[in-house]
């Protein structure tokens, strides 16, 4: 479950600006193919004036009419209309039931009963054999119900027959629904549709054909927590949007790869950073991945960004990488509800989530089956 970051981090001017990049790039090289780079104009004496500005204008013209190509191919993009011509409705908050019981003999968290939002912990979770034991049952169940949520993604079905389904099968293991009452939060699963960037309630809203939509389930098994999430597909889903899905999937990967005993904890955000550049992806700096275990949130926060965090990650310690990429800008609102959270321009966001665990050689994915 993604954690709002309390860092004051300005973004990075490559995440920032690669949208201008990639046109640039475009416009660089089909404006050489044309013959209307400025350099190349080769004038007489006689005629340098008259024929500068005659050539002037046209060049303006033509840059002018790839500007245009460039922008319009942006905003189809944008409207995920690569397969469908539609455009895609706006999200709006559908009716949310009351939460759902769970029975008395399973453990709960100690926020549970509380509507305060826990503080970050400062401790980093490094585990022992028998934590290390836990946390891959923890993780095992995660991935398990996930993968099951996941099955049940198809137009029509809502995010609350979802959020039933997870709930159930998690009290069926004998295990505890994580975000159920964190800091008041009415459900048992996240689902974020679309433009929702995170901590999206479930709700009577019925899934469309098109859509996207990230599942963040996390399980508290034996006094461990495991927090997994994954974006899948409803339907016929646009190409543009499928792209977004698979980058930042891998952007996940990349991260991990980065991770080992002794490794920086920037590298995470580094190896992130320079696989979404590439694909003029905005990277989401507001969401940070976190220290897990024992205690949901904890240090240390994982920043998905170029950063210049300190800090070496520890054979035996836990915690999440969860980087969100957006299609066009990272700016975000959040609804009254104070969780559900989407892109400013309605753009379609992606999510993906592991627990990890710090070897002396690599990381070891927890929240898989």
């Amino acid at each position: 479950m993604a954690l709002l970051t309390s860092l004051s981090l300005a973004p990075s001017p490559l995440q920032s600006s690669t949208h201008f990049y990639d046109d640039v790039k475009l416009l660089s090289s089909s404006s050489s193919l044309s013959g209307t780079h400025l350099t190349s104009l080769h004038l007489s004496p006689s005629d340098k004036n008259s024929n500068f500005h005659k050539r002037l204008v046209i060049s303006a013209k033509r840059i002018s009419g790839l500007e245009e190509a460039i922008r319009i191919r942006r905003e189809r993009e944008l409207l995920g209309s690569s397969n469908n011509p539609k455009r895609r409705l706006p999200l709006k908050r559908g009716r949310v039931s009351p939460r759902l019981p769970v029975p008395d003999h399973i453990l709960k968290p100690p926020y549970v009963g509380s509507r305060e939002l826990p503080e970050i912990a400062n401790e980093h979770q490094i585990h022992d054999a028998e934590g290390i034991a836990h946390m891959r049952a923890a993780g095992e169940l995660a991935a398990r119900v996930l993968e099951h949520a996941g099955t049940l993604v198809r137009p029509s079905v809502t995010t609350n027959e979802i959020d039933k389904a997870v709930h159930q099968m998690i009290i069926d293991a004998g295990a505890y629904p994580s975000p159920l009452g964190y800091g008041g939060f009415p459900k048992s699963v996240c689902t974020s549709v679309n433009e929702c960037m995170c901590h999206g309630i479930p709700d009577s809203r019925q899934l469309r054909d098109g859509d996207i939509i990230n599942i963040d389930v996390t399980v508290y098994l034996n006094g461990y927590h495991g927090d997994t999430s994954k974006t899948f597909f409803c339907g016929n889903v646009s190409e543009s949007m499928k792209r977004l899905v698979k980058v930042t999937e891998e952007c996940l990967y990349r991260g991990i790869d980065a991770c080992q005993d002794g490794a920086l904890f920037r590298k995470i955000g580094k190896k992130i950073s320079e696989h979404a550049e590439r694909f003029g992806y905005g990277i989401v700096d507001r969401f940070v991945g976190h220290g897990v275990g024992t205690i949901f949130h904890s240090e240390p926060l994982i920043l998905h960004h170029r950063n210049d965090k300190s800090g070496c990650m520890v054979e035996g310690q836990t915690f999440t990488i969860e980087p969100i990429l957006t299609l066009g800008s990272t700016e975000c609102i959040t609804w009254e509800d104070n969780w559900t959270t989407l892109t400013a321009d309605g753009s379609p966001a992606a999510q993906f989530e592991h627990t990890i665990l710090i070897t002396k050689t690599g990381a070891e994915i927890l929240t898989k089956c």
